[in-house]
């Protein structure tokens, strides 16, 4: 089964928009198709990020969300890496999927290095739906 680390950018979309591939892939995470992983401080900012006012996620919602992927997820505990982050704040979605053998799939593709395992939603389900997609 495949692995993956979900940057929060595309937990929003997929909850902004049904129809995107970022919520293809919640959907192939809900189906149980593919593997979540994530470390308690990626959790702290889904959190976090849900209970942004303009999004306007009910708490309700929220939770939900929340308790999907305490119940389909697998938290483990990273190591901090050394690799330089343009931006520090992603350095536990990095270490999460490098430590887990995950792909990390997110929007914001410019923030992490040039990897093999760093893929945009439409990258990664190019790749999964060609039966690639490979950490």
């Amino acid at each position: 089964m495949k692995r993956v680390v979900i940057d929060t950018n595309v937990l929003v979309s997929s909850m902004l928009s049904s129809e995107g591939n970022s919520a293809r892939i919640m959907n192939l995470i809900s189906d149980k198709q593919i593997q979540l992983f994530y470390c308690p401080a990626i959790m702290d900012e889904y959190k976090r990020v849900l209970a942004y006012e303009k999004l306007s996620i009910t708490t309700q919602t929220q939770r939900s969300v929340v308790n999907a992927i305490e119940e389909l997820g697998i938290m483990i505990e990273p190591a901090a890496g050394d690799i330089p982050l343009p931006d520090e704040s992603d350095r536990v979605f990095y270490d999460t999927a490098r430590i887990s053998g995950s792909i990390l799939i997110t929007g914001n593709i410019k923030h992490y290095p040039t990897e093999a395992f760093v893929m945009t939603p439409t990258a990664f389900l190019t790749a999964y739906e060609k039966g690639g997609a490979h950490a």
